[in-house]
């Protein structure tokens, strides 16, 4: 949620993606942010009672692409193809990119190259009504919880990569509140879209 950062600068390394005011998702979003701004991350990431699954993830996982999108725009300064010339999160995790469309054989490149190729393609999920319908009405693919996990998945990778190249410099430009909040709120929504998902596959086989 923006109001996680406060009054600080806006700067974000991709547009920002806006929920349309006066949608039933933009009412979830308020609905959320006035769970997280009483300070308890886990009621923030719970199904409200009688809402529908998708609509929730679709809502969580916007908000999380503004959030990384915000964190990574404060620290690209320091992320260059010559700092960090392989995207990586320590010498055991490196991440090569690849879309299934544009690029389909995983490449390696700079983690500036990895996340720019990685923000457009979600932005490009998002900005896509056939995936992520903003319109009452409108239903959700049979894929989008599949699409949805993978987007999460991806967005991950810039938090690590984050968290173990630039650690010093959030801490150096006082961001690291931020950063750990925003990584806690993601890692508890993953753990319980995680049970729900695993809830409504088995309820709907009954």
């Amino acid at each position: 949620m923006s109001f996680l950062f406060g009054n600080r600068s806006s700067k974000t390394f991709k547009p920002k993606k806006n929920i349309p005011e006066g949608s039933h998702q933009y009412e979830l979003l308020k609905h959320a942010e006035a769970t997280l701004g009483s300070g308890n991350l886990r009621m923030a990431v719970m199904l409200p009672d009688g809402e529908d699954l998708n609509e929730w993830v679709a809502v969580n996982t916007v908000d999380f692409f503004n959030q990384i999108n915000m964190l990574y725009g404060t620290v690209t300064d320091f992320c260059s193809g010559d700092s960090c010339p392989v995207m990586s999160a320590g010498p055991k995790y490196e991440y090569h990119w690849a879309d299934g469309t544009n690029i389909k054989k995983p490449i390696k490149c700079s983690a500036p190259k990895y996340i720019d190729y990685l923000m457009t393609w979600v932005q490009d999920q998002l900005d896509d009504e056939t995936l992520f319908p903003s319109k009452i009405g409108v239903p959700f693919p049979k894929n989008f919880m599949s699409v949805a996990k993978t987007i999460l998945k991806r967005l991950f990778r810039v938090y690590a990569h984050i968290y173990h190249q630039h650690f010093d410099a959030v801490m150096q430009l006082q961001e690291e509140a931020h950063l750990n909040t925003s990584f806690k709120h993601f890692i508890f929504f993953v753990q319980v879209l995680s049970t729900l998902y695993t809830y409504f596959t088995v309820s709907s086989i009954k």
